[in-house]
């Protein structure tokens, strides 16, 4: 063992401390008569009635276990903050940050070698790994897979992409509400994260491509024997970690993350994956945005044929090779030499992996789109960057020019977008503002704006549209997002009146707010913050130290500035 465990602290005390210690966990069930040194392995786990997507996490975690008692560990399972997407608001993107916290501070209070994250819905994927990239211990990461597959009138249907479709049709009527509730029970198919490409999908798979977790386990069906599998070895396997003292640092190099935003862009994943991505490789002081995802993007077509940006679904997806099967297609433009929680390389680890369909995992050379598949923006109306996922835009409104329809808040959007007297057209920019991660706080996924129903009926079924807010991964549309600075901050997405012509042209990755330097300058002297509702609490905090955007939505205080502050502090153990 190259470093003594840090649990030896605790059960190894000089004074009255270890005999407490050893007690405590023999209160707890533990036959500390056996203890002599084994690594204590922390199991965090999301699981809670309140998710229905990590409803499934207690099977899994019940493997692990049993993988860590056989390779000679001692699993103590622990829960941390549960990020429900579907149910908690106004978004789990707010509390992300929280569970990074809870997850490191438990890592930091307690006698843990090494840890194995559960987590499944969209926010408690990166909310686990923050934690345990800056604790930096031993870690593995595992998921619960994607729900089954619901039909309606013979259509198998995808989570959230479907959804948003059939609302459009219940909106403009040609569907009444007895089918939408029906629609509603297909889509409520059992446990398990959307399976369609997005944010879950997208960051689990991120994970089997950053070595964080076992290649081919994020997309496999939430029953799945093969899951079960993988899970106990992965139990096995981080009481080997926590011998060989391989941690989080050793693994998520520049060139990892790197490989993950080729990834990202192969998927054709969601535009969440920036920001968690961003805010990964911020905890180990590495940059990504704008940088090594615009170079990515350009270099990286989409080549996987999955909703929202193609026509299939996760379980078809999964036949066709998952993940590994992506990898290696991309084998020549990743570093397939990166070291992954296995100890092997990816290289390594996606030997022998191929496409066993190419409609669905096609091949670089017949791409779904040749485009980049997520593109950063800038110019005068977003400084510091925009994001908009090209390959599930329209083509003919990647070089646009409109008149600016401006919403104040999300509900103001609400109130007024299916208005008959709504002052807009087809060409018409819709702009949703106030919705970042200060503004709300929390950037929840709003940045997807309905089509107005004055121009749904007329068969419009696109136009462009801009927020500070995000939208979900299963979303769709020529939608520029992720404004920063967001506009609680007064910026140039603050100052934007009706009627302003606003300018995109994706190749060049422009966006303009065509009015002059000084009559923005006189809108900014003119503008004034709005009040904060929140005096206390966690939302007070958030909106204090949450960086926006283009840096991850981190918390200030949680992103090391420097090589000294990468650096994790255990306790002093003694009495408490």
């Amino acid at each position: 063992m190259k470093t003594p465990l840090r649990s030896h602290q605790w059960f190894y005390g000089t004074n009255e401390t270890g005999l407490l210690h050893r007690g405590a966990l023999r209160s707890s069930g533990i036959d500390m008569d056996l203890y002599h040194g084994q690594p204590i392995i922390g199991i965090a786990n999301t699981w809670a009635e309140l998710n229905n997507c990590n409803i499934s996490l207690r099977e899994v975690a019940a493997q692990v276990k049993q993988g860590i008692y056989e390779a000679g560990g001692i699993p103590l399972e622990f829960p941390v903050i549960t990020l429900g997407e579907e149910l908690m608001k106004p978004s789990a993107m707010l509390y992300r940050n929280l569970l990074s916290m809870d997850v490191e501070e438990n890592l930091r209070a307690y006698p843990l070698d090494g840890v194995v994250l559960l987590g499944n819905c969209d926010k408690t994927v990166p909310g686990l790994l923050m934690g345990a990239i800056s604790a930096n211990l031993p870690s593995i990461q595992l998921n619960a897979g994607p729900k089954k597959v619901g039909i309606h009138k013979g259509k198998r249907l995808g989570s959230g992409t479907d959804l948003w479709k059939y609302w459009d049709e219940l909106r403009a009527g040609t569907i009444d509400q007895e089918e939408w509730e029906n629609i509603g029970r297909s889509l409520s198919c059992g446990a398990g994260s959307c399976n369609t490409m997005g944010t879950a999908a997208t960051m689990n798979g991120l994970l089997e491509g950053l070595g964080m977790m076992p290649l081919g386990l994020s997309t496999l069906p939430v029953d799945s024997p093969e899951r079960s599998r993988l899970s106990k070895e992965a139990g096995k396997r981080i009481v080997e970690m926590v011998r060989e003292d391989l941690k989080p640092s050793d693994i998520l190099t520049l060139n990892a993350f790197k490989n993950a935003t080729a990834l990202l862009m192969a998927l054709g994943g969601s535009t969440n994956a920036m920001i968690h991505l961003t805010a990964l490789a911020g905890r180990l002081n590495i940059s990504l945005y704008p940088d090594i995802f615009n170079k990515t993007a350009e270099a990286v077509p989409c080549i996987v044929n999955v909703q929202p940006v193609g026509t299939h679904l996760i379980d078809e997806f999964d036949e066709a090779g998952g993940i590994p099967a992506v990898l290696k297609n991309l084998e020549h433009l990743i570093d397939p030499s990166v070291q992954t929680y296995t100890g092997k390389t990816l290289g390594e680890l996606t030997l022998t992996s191929k496409s066993l369909d190419q409609k669905i995992i096609k091949p670089l050379s017949d791409a779904i789109s040749y485009l980049p598949p997520i593109a950063i923006l800038t110019g005068n109306l977003a400084p510091d960057g925009a994001v908009i996922k090209v390959a599930s835009a329209s083509p003919e409104l990647l070089h646009h020019s409109g008149r600016a329809v401006v919403f104040n808040s999300y509900e103001d959007m609400l109130g007024r977008i299916d208005e008959p007297d709504l002052s807009v057209d087809a060409t018409s920019v819709l702009v949703l503002r106030n919705a970042g991660p200060k503004g709300v706080p929390g950037m929840p996924e709003w940045g997807m704006i309905p089509i107005p129903k004055k121009l749904q009926l007329k068969g419009v079924k696109d136009m462009v549209r801009i927020s500070d807010a995000r939208m979900s991964g299963t979303s769709f549309g020529t939608v520029i997002l992720h404004v920063a600075p967001e506009a609680a901050l007064g910026s140039p997405l603050a100052l934007v009146q009706d009627g302003d012509t606003i300018s995109i042209d994706i190749a060049t990755r422009q966006i303009k707010l065509e009015v002059s330097d000084q009559e923005l300058q006189t809108r900014q002297q003119q503008w004034k913050p709005a009040g904060r509702i929140h005096k206390r609490g966690y939302p007070a905090l958030y909106i204090r130290e949450v960086l926006q955007a283009n840096e991850g939505c981190d918390f200030d205080f949680l992103k090391p500035k420097n090589e000294e502050e990468l650096i994790f502090i255990s306790p002093t153990v003694g009495r408490s």
